[in-house]
């Protein structure tokens, strides 16, 4: 019988390689980190049905107590109807609660509340003992070097997000 696929349907038997000119071992160490390092708040976020939209949420209204619907969505940039569905469901769980804004009333304000403060420390507890583990024995400049670098992945116009987190004095990463 003869083969009917054409060459863009026919399987490509080598793998990708650094001869193609990209930096593949720095992309699969980011993949493999980030698989690990989101797996034990996985595990966390499965005993109440939550996914990581969940946990970002989580995360950005804890750091940021008062974050605006608007401010939310500029941060983890998504859809307003992505935002909505899970903001209800932390909302109806009782881990966030939505307060009117007190000088435009259109504005609405997310706080968390106990049970979401204490989910959120359960979440990024494993989260740093995972970085802290992974400093050990590095040299202090080592930890900028990795915040530079962090920080360089991002946007360039979404990095003063960045800078705007609470606990930034500087308003920079390290040697920024």
């Amino acid at each position: 019988m003869p083969d009917r696929t054409s060459a863009a349907t026919k399987p490509i038997r080598t793998a990708l390689s650094s001869e193609d000119g990209i930096d593949l071992s720095i992309i699969e160490l980011l993949f493999f980190a980030y698989r690990d390092f989101t797996s034990d708040p996985d595990q966390i976020l499965a005993e109440y049905g939550f996914g990581r939209a969940h946990h970002r949420i989580l995360h950005f209204v804890n750091r940021m107590p008062g974050l605006t619907v608007a401010e939310l969505l500029d941060v983890l940039k998504i859809t307003k109807q992505s935002l909505a569905r899970v903001l209800k469901q932390l909302i109806d769980t009782g881990h966030i609660i939505q307060v009117q804004g007190p000088r435009d009333r259109r504005q609405r304000e997310l706080y968390p509340t106990a049970k979401g403060r204490s989910l959120a420390l359960a979440l990024a507890r494993p989260q740093s003992r995972r970085i802290h583990d992974a400093l050990k024995g590095a040299a202090s400049d080592d930890r900028q070097t990795i915040e530079r670098f962090l920080k360089a992945m991002v946007n360039p116009e979404l990095r003063t997000q960045i800078d705007n987190l609470p606990g930034n004095v500087s308003g920079k990463v390290h040697g920024d």
